[in-house]
């Protein structure tokens, strides 16, 4: 007999809903509550995903306690809410997934992971890319060795909007890419460095844009502050990173949400070839291409040139995700590949980037 665990989903806006369609097709999962601050939003899944009247839809969080036996949550809200959730979450018994980042100060992260601990509960990240077939495929191709010496990396991710007013360019987009080579390489940055623009959202312009979250919150009181809020100098609409990693591999990032030329990109060259994953081709997203010098007198010659578009799994990278957190909870066992640790790493990336974002570029060390 099937084991079901009652999951509640919030926060259905642009990435909360797709989370409840995951969860409701899981059929390890009972779907039981949805908490959103818009009514309409509310109004608009339930007849969209035709739920049943047993299932709660409600603007309020603290009514998720009287939901009984509630497993656990998966928490879609603005990143300066998510320590608020998942507090609230792990100290009532909950189970948690949260979208990322895990929060905006590594402290707090840090707490929530040793909260989790103390009450044997999972803490899981949504960093979705690494479930996506591409990175995991590319991953087993980096450390095989196929691209000889890694030398640099590279990846772009513009676009044109969604703008945040919670979170800058580099906040939203970044974790991705800073993800990614971070599995394939195995390493974690041990210096990196940032510096950005400004145009949308100067420093006390976009708190009259947020959305609106006091009924929203599990508390009357908001996150702590943190040094590194990404929004003490406005909102950075353009971000250029390099993350310099323990063998001295460089990875340089390009991230907009200003650019209409959207791109998806990310590449590791090596002296044997480059390995490319393309999000935005969909018949080849992930690319090796061989190719190497042969020194003849004191010319370089390209030989051993070949393209190889290389097979992937198939499946839903989102679905993967949601699939790892009832897995974790059934067998009580955190992922290895996102945990709440994981997350907590890649937001103390973000934080040392933020301080030399606001020091237009000064190299941040981290600790090892």
């Amino acid at each position: 007999m099937t084991n079901k665990i009652n999951i509640a989903v919030i926060g259905v806006g642009r990435w909360g809903v797709h989370l409840l369609r995951n969860f409701l097709a899981h059929p390890q999962v009972n779907v039981v509550a949805v908490v959103d601050p818009h009514p309409e939003r509310l109004a608009a899944i339930k007849q969209q995903f035709n739920l049943d009247e047993n299932v709660l839809l409600t603007t309020q969080w603290q009514y998720l306690k009287t939901v009984p036996g509630l497993t656990g949550v998966a928490i879609a809200t603005p990143a300066t809410t998510h320590y608020a959730f998942i507090k609230d979450a792990l100290q009532q018994g909950y189970h948690v997934l949260a979208e990322k980042p895990l929060t905006l100060n590594p402290a707090e992260c840090r707490e929530l992971c040793n909260l989790a601990e103390q009450h044997h509960l999972i803490l899981m990240v949504d960093h979705t890319y690494l479930f996506h077939p591409a990175v995991e495929r590319g991953k087993i191709v980096v450390q095989a060795g196929k691209l000889g010496d890694l030398r640099y990396g590279y990846a772009t991710r513009t676009h044109l909007g969604p703008v945040r007013q919670d979170v800058d360019a580099l906040w939203d987009l970044a974790i991705h890419d800073i993800a990614i080579f971070n599995a394939w390489l195995d390493q974690i940055p041990v210096k990196v460095q940032a510096t950005g623009t400004v145009w949308l959202q100067g420093a006390g312009e976009q708190g009259e844009m947020r959305e609106p979250i006091t009924i929203y919150s599990p508390s009357s009181s908001s996150s702590s502050s943190s040094s590194s809020s990404p929004s003490s100098q406005g909102l950075a609409d353009l971000v250029w990173l390099t993350l310099t990693y323990p063998d001295g591999f460089q990875a340089y990032i390009h991230l907009c949400w200003l650019n209409p030329d959207k791109q998806r990109r990310l590449g590791i060259v090596g002296s044997l070839g480059s390995l490319i994953f393309d999000e935005m081709s969909l018949s080849s997203p992930l690319t090796l291409l061989n190719g190497e010098f042969e020194q003849q007198g004191n010319q370089f010659i390209p030989v051993n040139q070949r393209q190889i578009v290389l097979e992937l799994e198939t499946g839903e990278p989102l679905q993967r995700v949601c699939s790892c957190f009832v897995v974790s909870i059934l067998n009580n066992t955190p992922s290895k590949v996102s945990s709440g640790w994981v997350g907590t790493e890649l937001v103390e990336i973000l934080a040392a980037l933020t301080v030399s974002l606001q020091q237009d570029g000064k190299p941040i060390f981290l600790d090892p």
